[in-house]
């Protein structure tokens, strides 16, 4: 298969400008191509990743990706999809942000590459320079009111409320498209669904200002079978930043991926071949209990953005939790498996005989309920069930002399830590 081939197999194809012609200039040999990430947030998240991997499969086809940061249009924000206006970040605050994406991006795509190496730029460093009389005239005069009235980001605003600086951004990021066609050959803008209206303004503005044709591409958004956004949890977003969601919890959320999704998941965010997923489509269709495809997509995805060593902790901690030995956690794995749960820090390090502990803890709401669940074996401390009401909690039951992990029923959770 071509690269659109293939992109057209993954579900990866929503709408493209001349689809002959781009496969035309992409049988011709390789051309330049971009996608452009705002750095609206101090980390990537899930749903910016189609577009990362896009790039990426098309650099692994032989062609030059570009990673635009929108370091000037992350100041301005994207009306699309969006009901109601951004708030608006600080020029500090977006050059952190971009400075953490530009980060995230160098860590997924190659600019190693002897052959096709990806480029990184940003595109503040063009249009923080422009004035806006040269803005007004020379960008502004080939974008005609009823055009921009006509797009979906702005057309979808105009009942609740669209200001200025976001109407106009349609027209920075057609002016990122002018600039990189100029000044890298760039013929091919690719992004979301949401983005085809912005992406066909920087068409029609290579037409105007060069007489040029470049091309646009953009797949579809990414939903859930059950209705709920995707990328989403009930502890919030998924991000690709560790520090906001571990690899732990990243790997738990590829898991956990619902049987009616998992194989449209394969083909959108892994490298998997069609025969490949066409097995474990068929593993699915005949034993759906032993989730090898969703196993493979959360060992798949992790590998790809947070690394083999990661996958394997990641691994581990699942493995332990199910078999209920806390124990063999080391300290930062701790942390990472219990990072959600509620915690106790423990001021005193003195011994507290159980009781006491899960009723200071705040596990049990008195000594009588305490008492109870120690009797009834409800209570285990680091995964050893604890039925002895006159066990003495001590340093010799903290790992690392760190942590205890009690856990109340099946599924209760508190962490204690001490200083």
């Amino acid at each position: 298969m071509n690269i659109l081939q293939e992109l057209e197999w993954r579900g990866l194809i929503n709408q493209t400008t001349d689809r002959e012609g781009l496969e035309q200039k992409l049988a011709e040999g390789p051309i330049t191509l971009y996608a452009g990430f705002d750095p609206t947030a101090d980390s990537l998240h899930i749903g910016n990743f189609v577009s990362i991997l896009l790039l990426k499969r098309f650099q692994l086809a032989g062609h030059n990706p570009v990673a635009l940061v929108g370091g000037a249009t992350g100041l301005i924000g994207d009306p699309s999809g969006k009901a109601n206006e951004r708030t608006l970040n600080t020029v500090d605050t977006v050059k952190e942000f971009s400075d953490k994406v530009r980060n995230q991006l160098s860590g997924l795509l190659d600019f190693e590459s002897a052959t096709n190496p990806a480029v990184l730029v940003n595109n503040y460093d063009w249009t923080a320079p422009l004035d806006v009389i040269t803005f007004l005239r020379d960008i502004g005069k080939s974008f005609g009111i009823n055009y921009m009235l006509a797009k979906d980001s702005v057309n979808s605003r105009l009942e609740t409320g669209i200001s200025f600086t976001e109407f106009t951004y349609m027209i920075l990021q057609a002016y990122d498209f002018l600039n990189l066609y100029r000044e890298k050959q760039c013929l091919l803008q690719v992004g979301g669904s949401d983005q085809w209206g912005n992406i066909t303004a920087g068409l029609e503005l290579i037409r105007k200002q060069e007489s040029g044709e470049a091309f646009g591409l953009t797949s579809p958004l990414v939903t859930k079978a059950d209705g709920t956004k995707f990328g989403k949890t009930e502890s919030g977003t998924i991000w690709l930043d560790p520090k906001k969601t571990t690899p732990y919890e990243f790997y738990q959320f590829w898991l956990n991926a619902d049987d009616r999704d998992v194989i449209n998941y394969l083909k959108y965010f892994t490298f998997l071949t069609q025969d490949e997923v066409a097995q474990l489509a068929d593993e699915l269709a005949t034993n759906p209990g032993g989730r090898l495809a969703q196993r493979t997509l959360a060992r798949e995805v992790t590998t790809i953005v947070h690394g083999a060593a990661a996958l394997a902790k990641a691994e581990k901690i699942s493995q332990v939790l199910f078999s209920g030995n806390v124990s063999e956690l080391a300290g930062d794995e701790i942390e990472e498996a219990f990072k959600d749960v509620p915690s106790y820090t423990m001021e005193t390090s003195d011994p507290l005989n159980i009781v006491q502990f899960l009723v200071t803890t705040g596990v049990a709401s008195s000594n009588r309920q305490a008492r109870e669940d120690v009797t009834n074996g409800a209570v285990s401390l680091n995964g050893e069930k604890i039925t002895d009401l006159e066990k003495v909690i001590g340093p010799a039951d903290r790992i690392e002399g760190k942590f205890i992990v009690i856990r109340r029923g099946k599924k209760k959770y508190t962490l204690v830590k001490f200083a």
